[in-house]
């Protein structure tokens, strides 16, 4: 019977959850630095999310396992008019 030590248990997990998340893409109407922390603020408060923010181009890729609504949602506190542009 094979038996993982703590540490390989841990990165096995980690290997799983990250193959479980999908990645998206948004588009936020981001104007300034500004805008961009406003949404940095959000994703971080929601939490199991990694996300780059593209301001020249307006876009969010976000890698989570959260709804497209609740991705939406959560963008939406930002204030900016949001919208889904599909699976990365």
């Amino acid at each position: 019977m094979l038996r993982l030590t703590c540490a390989a248990e841990r990165e096995r997990n980690k290997l799983c959850s990250t193959a479980r998340q999908k990645k998206h893409e948004f588009s936020v109407d981001m104007t300034c630095e500004g805008c961009s922390n406003a949404v940095t603020r959000v994703l971080n408060k929601l939490g199991g999310v990694q996300f780059d923010i593209d301001l020249p181009n307006k876009k969010v890729c976000i890698n989570s396992e959260h709804s497209v609504d609740t991705l939406l949602e959560t963008l939406g506190k930002t204030g900016k008019a949001v919208s889904y542009l599909g699976p990365k």
